[in-house]
């Protein structure tokens, strides 16, 4: 059984960077097209970015896209969410999700996540 520990939330300001980690056990992690979703209070989880098997083909929210960068160390089991130039609007639970084979840009493509981790953005 797949389990995702996702780690590295936090407050931040306006402006600022973080870096969100996802630890993967319990499967072969190369075999796995993983992505990132978040969840803001009171709207649906939406889709911010993903990553192929190998890391050779991401994917982003039109949202993110210029100001995330996802990435993965297959040697380590884990995948990264690099996030710069926050926005308030970035504020929401961040999820980490897997799924066997290729990456993937919808919720209902990905059938193991974590628990997610709180990213609040203050303007």
């Amino acid at each position: 059984q797949v389990q995702l520990v996702e780690a590295g939330g936090g407050l931040v300001q306006a402006g600022d960077s973080l870096r969100l980690s996802c630890t993967f056990s319990g499967r072969t992690f190369s075999s796995y097209g993983m992505g990132w979703f978040r969840q803001a209070p009171g709207k649906e989880r939406e889709f911010v970015g993903a990553i192929s098997r190998s890391g050779g083909l991401t994917y982003y929210a039109d949202s993110v896209k210029g100001r995330f960068t996802i990435s993965r160390d297959n040697a380590k089991n884990t995948v990264y969410l690099q996030m710069n130039t926050l926005k308030p609007e970035d504020t929401a639970i961040y999820y980490c999700a897997a799924r066997v084979g290729a990456a993937a840009t919808t919720r209902s493509s990905f059938d193991s996540w974590g628990q997610g981790t709180q990213v609040t953005v203050s303007s």
